[in-house]
């Protein structure tokens, strides 16, 4: 099953629930436009290298599209198109003015120079400024790419249509952004997994985490669990794992990572694979690095009581109903990783209102937010007696239809 496939079959379920007519199902479960460009960046060595980049804007009805740019070899048209739709009923269910949308270059950021990722994000930039825009389509950070990314695609932006902070979110706060939008999806994932413990009766102090992934999300969803009083027994990155049944020293192991640039080899724990960090004997397990990690190969292994989607789509629909077949309770990434699209859409009312709010006011409000959503899909859940991820898709289908409906054009 592609990743599309993956996206689509949970909205076909959701649509089937809400007894969607025809073509109101085959406007909603398709993309809007589907930009594909060539990308020609001239590299250290003298030589032009051609990257292929996509933005997929998938659904509008609910306001401007929204969501990210990732750099990674496997962004093809399938991963982000599929990316772009999940982005849509994300965007619906945290309730922002948001439709969806997603862009992607097939490249390995890793390997790349300073200068050539600069070069590569002007031009992208360059080649799809004609379908973004403030109050169109406004890009952020995704996998591969971060503030400093999405700085050049400002300037560059800018250099033809003018000073525009508000055309990226995600910036560094000198150039506009918003202070808490980088911890902004780790520390959604941690309310959301508070929020699930307290509607499902266990308790979240004292709870055993693996995590699976140590970027931006990974990393800052340890420093916050840790700080609300969870142990963090394993985490992972592309280079491998560590792990500590009596909980890892999160401190000596950012310093560890800092300066061998992966978490694997850690002295304060045991080796471990990516595979292995799945199958832990743990409370809760977080999988937030890639997606279709989880599939009908390792789901019948898995041993946490809940899965916690802090990637996007770690969880494929087979692995899905096994899990809910053990009675594993999985957070949906549509509702659970929403904290940074949260903060991005608080960015983009700073820029265009071109007034800055304080930390807490934005933590503040990033809170009330996930708790909201947490429990409207809690309580569509136990009302309908579906799966966390039927409720939350059916809440957010139900959102868009509803949109589309009353502008006229389904």
């Amino acid at each position: 099953m592609t990743p599309f496939e993956a996206a689509t079959f949970f909205f076909h379920k959701a649509a089937d629930r809400l007894r969607l007519n025809d073509h109101r199902r085959e406007i909603l479960a398709s993309s809007y436009r589907e930009l594909a460009v060539q990308v020609p960046v001239r590299m250290d060595d003298g030589s032009i290298q051609v990257f292929r980049g996509y933005r997929i804007q998938h659904n509008g009805a609910r306001g401007p599209y929204k969501g990210g740019i990732r750099y990674h070899p496997s962004a093809d048209l399938d991963e982000v198109r599929a990316l772009a739709a999940l982005m849509t009923w994300k965007n619906a269910l945290i309730d922002v003015p948001f439709g969806g949308a997603k862009g992607g270059v097939q490249c390995d950021p890793r390997r790349m120079s300073s200068g050539e990722n600069q070069r590569l994000s002007r031009r992208f930039t360059a080649m799809i400024s004609y379908v973004i825009g403030v109050n169109r389509d406004i890009p952020a950070p995704d996998m591969g790419t971060n503030a400093q990314t999405m700085a050049w695609m400002m300037d560059a932006y800018g250099q033809k249509y003018g000073y525009t902070p508000g055309i990226v979110t995600g910036k560094p706060v000198e150039l506009g952004g918003s202070p808490g939008r980088e911890e902004a999806t780790g520390r959604g994932v941690v309310i959301c997994t508070q929020e699930a413990t307290k509607r499902l009766g266990t308790d979240f102090a004292g709870a055993r985490i693996a995590i699976q992934g140590f970027g931006n999300v990974g990393y800052w969803a340890t420093q916050l669990a840790a700080q609300a009083g969870a142990s963090v027994v394993a985490v992972s990155d592309v280079g491998g794992g560590t792990y500590n049944s009596g909980g890892l020293d999160l401190e000596a192991l950012s310093r560890h990572r800092l300066e061998s640039e992966t978490v694997a080899e850690f002295a304060g724990g045991e080796k471990l694979t990516n595979e292995d960090l799945l199958e832990l004997d743990c409370d809760i397990l977080i999988p937030a690095a890639i997606q279709d990690v989880i599939t009908s190969r390792n789901a019948d292994r898995i041993k946490a009581k809940i899965v916690v989607e802090a990637a996007n789509g770690p969880v494929n629909p087979v692995a899905d109903q096994i899990l809910n077949d053990r009675n594993i309770v999985v957070v949906p990434d549509i509702l659970a990783n929403a904290g940074g699209v949260t903060v991005s859409y608080f960015e983009w009312v700073q820029n265009i209102q071109q007034f800055q709010w304080e930390l807490q006011q934005v933590n503040d409000e990033l809170h009330k937010r996930m708790v909201a959503a947490t429990d409207a899909v809690f309580d569509r859940s136990e009302s309908e007696k579906t799966t966390l991820r039927e409720a939350a898709f059916d809440i957010a289908v139900d959102r868009v239809a509803h949109a589309a409906e009353i502008r006229g054009y389904v």
